[in-house]
């Protein structure tokens, strides 16, 4: 059924109202955001003498709202030009605008009755046939649309976000009672294809299943904590990127989210899941309940389970003690099982040493992976069907790497049963069917798809909707043809390669290099086309800084010069091949994954990319072509008449300023991506499979090997210009000296050098230059400085 979405309303426009305008409009949907109007009038408003009358007042709840939103950090909007795809109205004047939408979804506040207020306003102006939603987490669907009529019933479903709506993936689909099924359909396609969201479908049961899940996971270790005598440091140590979880880990992400937040979600499963087996899991600890007393409800109230001090002008984090419910200087967590783990990469092998651990911490994995393998064996069919919906829910909602049942196939399911067991926990006796048939795991791969068990019908069954992606983890075994410990190429079919970053963070080292120059030599000789593309969590953060400062430690000039020209080389290499070459970019992509995703035939960014170069905060300049593109960039728009000493300023400050851009959208406003042959998808499992697919459109409409170009420099008359430039930021102190001398150096490469007059020049001559400089800022004492500074921290050192 075909049903464009051209214009959405959203009413309600609070964090998460405002959230999800802004979503829709990062996609290019134009949005009517509709809430309440003022009871009464604020201190300005009486003071420039307006009434409640004033359309400006009428409006100002959601004004404010998104405004706020809009000011918020991470930010809700790829671009803040984006914004204006919104229009605002209030509840009274603007309802009968609904009648000109597509789809209307509510996010007002959590009460029924309130709900069905608005639905009955919104009933006398909606046009029948217009899809309507909730955003609701926890309120039964039959009750919200209970009098309505019947076509609004046959378009109803609750549709929730997960918050921030831009940045979570997950989006659950609830169908209404009788919600068509080509509804549901729609919705769950359109939330994948559309919103970039995993959409999982779940059933009408209390906080459905990302909730449901997490919520209990939260609740159980809030039970251990006590019991086994941990810190909230040594929990947050445990619970984080160790085991594929985000940074914030358990009490960190609380206090973002918000106490208040997590104790509605837990109270109401404690009230309404009465059969729940574990249903004392969600009664609230004591130091919970004394935590909402004093109102120490994390970010929002500046405590929580942290608390940010400021001491003699430093900032420092105080960490609450649990025993005491009062607040401590940060302890440093340490374990043995740990340390264990620090050779291991790939997250998913940590799990069987993990759960081994003869420390506090194995102690503390075995309770709460058997406690979880528990709870979701039973949660099948009550709130889902499919097993593999629950880590759906849990990856995409949690942001962790791994859901539950894929860790107890990590652990080994007969492995995870008896720590279920050591635990006195029941085994459900579909998962000891599955045993006992011959199934060992919950998952498989095979034919380059991924399998789950079916409990219906006891075998493995394939996971449907997996034709629109290429996921890397079900081909690699099958299609990889050539690999060294930092780089795999796999031929993806129809003659496309892709070559996959394996080293730590995806840096750029030598092998990266070698398997990309590997890539394009297979390519040009039995291939069509090569994809640098990658699904770890980042696309590259940069060349290997460690090896670049101990070659320039050890003052191995002529082996730096040398690895710098094979990158120089191997960048130049993606644009002037034979063969069409694709970068796709996400996450972090700095420095050297930059200058790869600047030279490539074509780019297809993932929405949310953080593209750009951040050489300057190292003390060094992009020496891998960086500096030279931009230049050649800055050239490809100057126009006679215009001033091209701005046009090359702008490209200079890009490098300067080490601007990074925060979404993929804000990249084309730097210049990194170019309008019109570069684009972007908000599905990140698309981005690989959209790209071969544009790979094998440039085969067929005939991939001419393009010449090199030559670039207008503009000698010494931009040189003069940058050099006054960092000299007075020098003298007005916003740089140091050492900023200015790098400063200088860039301007040197991109004004090529000390020539008389403006010229062309070619990409080998700025491409020597700018090697040079590279080099020449390796032997300062304060680029070493930096650059050491960086590897110990993570954070810039401005010396």
């Amino acid at each position: 059924m075909k049903r464009p979405i051209k214009k959405v309303a959203v009413v309600g426009s609070g964090i998460m109202g405002s959230g999800i305008a802004c979503h829709f409009a990062n996609i290019g949907v134009e949005v009517l955001l509709l809430d309440i109007i003022p009871r009464e009038l604020n201190e300005v408003e009486k003071a420039k003498g307006l009434t409640l009358e004033n359309k400006v007042v009428r409006n100002r709840l959601v004004n404010d709202s998104l405004k706020a939103s809009l000011k918020s950090k991470p930010s809700p909007i790829y671009n803040q030009k984006f914004a204006s795809r919104i229009t605002t109205g209030n509840l009274e004047d603007d309802i009968s605008k609904v009648k000109d939408v597509d789809w209307i979804i509510e996010v007002v506040v959590e009460r029924l009755d309130i709900k069905q207020q608005v639905f009955e306003k919104i009933e006398k102006y909606r046009t029948p046939g217009t899809l309507i939603s909730s955003n609701t987490s926890g309120i039964p669907i039959q009750f919200m649309s209970e009098g309505r009529s019947e076509d609004f019933q046959n378009h109803f479903a609750v549709t929730h976000f997960f918050n921030p709506p831009r940045y979570l993936k997950l989006f659950e689909v609830i169908p209404g009672p009788k919600c068509k099924q080509e509804v549901t359909d729609f919705l769950m396609m359109y939330g994948e294809k559309f919103l970039g969201k995993t959409s999982v479908l779940a059933k009408d049961t209390p906080a459905f299943i990302g909730n449901r899940v997490g919520i209990f996971g939260i609740m159980s270790l809030f039970h251990h904590v006590k019991e086994l005598g941990l810190t909230i440091e040594e929990v947050d140590k445990l619970t984080g990127p160790v085991i594929g979880r985000p940074k914030s880990a358990t009490f960190r992400t609380v206090d973002v989210v918000g106490l208040d937040t997590l104790v509605h979600v837990a109270n109401g499963l404690y009230e309404n899941c009465p059969d729940d087996e574990s249903h004392d899991i969600f009664k609230l600890p004591d130091f919970i309940n004394k935590m909402m007393e004093n109102k120490w409800l994390g970010s929002k109230t500046k405590q929580g389970f942290y608390k940010k001090i400021v001491e003699n002008g430093k900032r420092n984090i105080l960490s609450l003690d649990l025993d005491t419910l009062e607040y401590r200087p940060n302890k440093k967590a340490k374990f043995a099982t740990l340390e264990m783990t620090k050779t291991i990469d790939n997250v998913v092998d940590r799990f069987k040493v993990l759960v081994k651990g003869k420390d506090k911490a194995g102690e503390f994995y075995r309770k709460s992976f058997s406690a979880m393998f528990g709870y979701v064996q039973n949660r099948i069919p009550e709130i889902s069907d499919e097993l593999y919906r629950l880590d759906d829910a849990m990856k995409a909602g949690f942001g962790w790497e791994h859901g539950p049942f894929e860790i107890w196939d990590a652990i080994g399911v007969e492995a995870g049963i008896e720590l279920m067991k050591a635990e006195n926990l029941p085994v459900a006796n579909w998962v000891t069917e599955m045993l006992e048939s011959g199934i060992k795991s919950f998952y498989t791969v095979k034919d380059g798809a991924k399998y789950y068990y079916s409990i219906p019908s006891k075998k493995q069954e394939k996971i449907p909707g997996q034709d629109s992606f290429i996921i890397l983890n079900n081909i690699r075994e099958s299609k990889t043809i050539w690999s060294n410990s930092e780089a795999a190429i796999q031929h993806l079919g129809d003659g496309i390669l892709n070559v996959e970053f394996r080293s730590k963070m995806n840096t750029i080292g030598s092998g990266v290099i070698q398997g990309i120059n590997k890539g394009i030599d297979l390519a040009e000789k039995e291939y069509e086309g090569v994809i640098i593309g990658n699904q770890g969590p980042n696309f590259s953060v940069g060349a290997n800084l460690a090896m670049v400062f101990m070659l320039a430690i050890e003052q191995e000039y002529d082996e730096l010069a040398f690895a710098i020209k094979a990158f120089q080389d191997t960048v130049m290499r993606l644009r002037y091949s034979s063969v069409p070459t694709i970068v796709a970019p996400h996450g972090m992509t700095l420095g050297g994954g930059c200058e790869m995703t600047l030279h490539a035939d074509k780019v297809v960014a993932a929405a949310e990319s953080y593209i750009g170069l951040v050489e300057f905060g190292v003390g060094l300049l992009p020496g891998g072509a960086g500096t030279k593109e931009m230049t050649l960039r800055a050239a490809e728009t100057f126009k006679e008449g215009d001033v091209q000493l701005n046009r090359l300023r702008e490209h200079f400050l890009a490098i300067a300023m080490a601007k990074v851009s925060t979404s993929a959208y804000e990249a084309f406003d730097l210049n990194i991506l170019k309008p019109g042959k570069d684009l972007v998808v908000v599905n990140r499992d698309r981005q690989i499979a959209t790209a071969k697919r544009y790979a094998l459109q440039m085969v067929k409409d005939g991939y001419t090997q393009p010449t090199p170009q030559k670039v207008k420099v503009l000698g010494q008359q931009s040189l003069g210009m940058f050099l006054v430039g960092t000299d007075a930021m020098e003298k007005g102190l916003y740089i140091s000296e050492h900023d200015k001398l790098i400063g200088n150096k860039i301007a040197y490469v991109m004004s090529g050098g000390d020539l008389s007059e403006p010229t062309s020049v070619s990409e080998q001559y700025l491409l020597d230059i700018e090697r040079e400089a590279f080099l020449s800022l390796l032997t300062e004492k304060k680029t070493l400085q930096r650059i050491e500074h960086t590897l110990k921290t993570g954070k810039p050192l401005r010396n």
